[in-house]
């Protein structure tokens, strides 16, 4: 019998609007089945000076998206001579993963993004699901497959107009909620922040899970 083919996939993101930014935060680990694949996965990725996002679902798939849409808010600035909308930005990668969702492939196309970014009308923060539907959030949002770990300590801690440095913790406790039942992320965590002068990294932590005698 022939074996089904096995891809990259696993992750817990969040997404939290703070005061004066949004805070995004990933884990690092990547599996294949029931194996790890990669214990450095980069999950968060600036698109323009100003926005970035997260990535979950199919590898393969999330990193094709990810570099399209780059290149097609590059195109739009040129054309428009104006920097793109976090709103515009959001509706063009959310009718790309729709196309992708629905074409035919022998390997699913699932891809599940948070977007983030501050523009001329202030900050926003996207839930762009697998099916290509679109939700603003206006306080937090997890996805991947520790999302359900990560929703419990959101849900319990998250408080409005929280400071860049209390949102890192809540997101970090987040993760790490995660990564202690899901087997699909851990190995690490990474956050940015989006501010009023672009996308920074703010937090950058490997988890060493080597037994030494």
């Amino acid at each position: 019998m022939e074996q089904p083919i096995q891809v990259k996939h696993g992750t817990t993101t969040i997404g939290l609007v703070c005061k004066e930014a949004i805070v995004m935060a990933a884990d690092k680990r990547a599996t294949v089945g029931g194996l790890i694949a990669d214990k450095k996965s980069q999950k968060i990725f600036k698109i323009t000076d100003k926005m970035a996002i997260t990535m979950a679902g199919t590898v393969s798939d999330a990193q094709l998206l990810y570099k399209l849409i780059k290149a097609e808010l590059r195109l739009k600035q040129l054309r428009t001579e104006r920097e793109p909308t976090v709103k515009e930005c959001a509706n063009l990668l959310a009718g790309m993963i729709y196309a992708n969702i629905r074409k035919f492939s022998v390997i699913p196309g699932i891809s599940h993004f948070l977007l983030a970014g501050v523009d001329r009308e202030g900050f926003h923060l996207y839930d762009l699901f697998a099916d290509g539907s679109i939700t603003e959030i206006d306080d937090y949002v997890s996805s991947g497959s520790g999302s359900v770990m990560a929703y419990g300590v959101l849900e319990a801690m998250y408080k409005k107009d929280l400071t860049v440095k209390d949102a890192l913790a809540l997101a970090v406790k987040g993760i790490s909620a995660a990564i202690s039942r899901d087997t699909g992320s851990g190995e690490g965590m990474d956050a940015v922040a989006i501010t009023v002068d672009g996308v920074k990294v703010i937090f950058e932590k490997k988890i060493d899970t080597t037994i030494r005698v």
